[in-house]
């Protein structure tokens, strides 16, 4: 969403610059704000192309914070016992392999230590031959291990058939829906999928939900939240017994203005959506890439608050905090044993691309 834009809401900003590359945002005394400060610079080991989960576990005794970062379509671990003290990072085993790139963009701990993880998938776009651009879905996989080996538990949530774009200007993707973040709920009842979808007239961040109950079970049950209802999947049975699961197309909360499968190459939309609770604010906290064009060129991170979960229309407009940035924008926790990617405090790390070169504050 560009800036000229914001004149049709009638929140108002107040914008202050803090450098030459940074833009800090305000918005109206109820919605909180965000001070981005530049830092000495803290990168995640190993190279980067995705959100990255972190956690942390009980390992031999101590604490460890366990960090997920992929690149290339490989998952990989890096453990320590704080964010600037972790090993090298170590490929996971996925047995068997879900099939082409796989990215851990999401990790949820269960009371028990099982991990359950949630990855981006990206698939080639057959249905457009010699496109050579790709279909992303979500699936889901399990560990027992601390994350080093993983079983998969099915794909859980893709687009609809008939939404792909095989003319489509984007340099990338034909459709489909995938770089997301997730949250469990405080009653441990229903884990929220934030994710994009790249659908041809329905661009944007869509929100899905999956009941925790169903975590080891997972395939057919994710419900998609379209116009204020929780719509779930469709089953198709073959004359062979095997079933094929169709989910809905969400309504996007923050629908692209300019999609990326226009007539031009210009993009006004956003994506890539990290979400943490913010203990110090007590609400829910949504940092967003925003595209300019079809080569996904980034004009701004901004950032989106909302106190509950199961209201998606309660997000607010989201509002810029940095001009430009690079992809895959999250905070990262402080607090040691229990700072994350999801959990974070007044005060932490911005990461994009796994490097961190600013802190972010938030005020009340």
């Amino acid at each position: 969403m560009s800036i000229r834009r914001f004149t049709f809401f009638t929140l108002a900003f107040v914008a202050v610059v803090a450098d030459s590359r940074q833009l800090i945002s305000q918005s109206a005394p109820s919605i909180p704000r965000v001070e981005v400060t530049s830092a000495s610079r803290l990168r995640l080991p190993g190279e980067i192309d995705s959100n990255s989960p972190a956690l942390w576990q009980r390992i031999g005794g101590l604490n460890q914070l366990l960090v997920f970062t992929s690149f290339a379509g490989q998952p990989s671990l890096s453990m320590g016992p704080q964010l600037d003290r972790l090993s090298a990072p170590l490929p996971v085993v996925i047995d068997p392999w879900p099939g082409d790139g796989v990215w851990l963009e999401a990790v949820v701990p269960d009371v028990d230590g099982t991990l359950y993880g949630y990855y981006h998938n990206e698939v080639p776009a057959s249905m457009c031959p010699a496109s050579g651009k790709v279909i992303p879905r979500i699936g889901a996989v399990r560990s027992t291990d601390n994350g080093r080996t993983w079983t998969p538990l099915g794909v859980i949530l893709q687009a609809p058939p008939g939404t792909f774009d095989c003319s489509t200007n984007d340099v990338f993707f034909v459709g489909g829906v995938g770089d997301f973040s997730v949250q469990l709920d405080v009653d441990s009842r229903d884990l929220y999928f934030f994710y994009s979808q790249y659908t041809r007239r329905a661009t944007g961040v869509g929100v899905a939900r999956l009941a925790w109950a169903d975590r080891d079970n997972p395939v057919g049950k994710v419900m998609v939240y379209t116009n204020g209802v929780w719509l779930p999947a469709r089953s198709f049975v073959f004359p062979n017994a095997s079933v094929r699961w169709f989910y809905p197309q969400a309504a996007p909360i923050f629908p692209a203005l300019d999609p990326f499968h226009g007539d031009d190459t210009r993009v006004n939309a956003f994506w890539g959506p990290s979400v943490h609770w913010n203990v110090y604010l007590e609400q829910y906290v949504m940092l967003l890439n925003h595209a300019k064009d079809t080569n996904w060129t980034q004009e701004g991170i901004y950032v989106s608050f909302n106190r509950r979960l199961d209201d998606p229309a309660g997000w607010s407009v989201p509002v810029k905090i940095l001009n430009g940035g690079r992809w895959y924008p999250q905070v990262m926790g402080l607090e040691a044993g229990s700072g994350t990617d999801k959990v974070a405090g007044r005060r932490a790390r911005l990461f994009m691309s796994g490097t961190s070169d600013h802190t972010v504050q938030f005020i009340k």
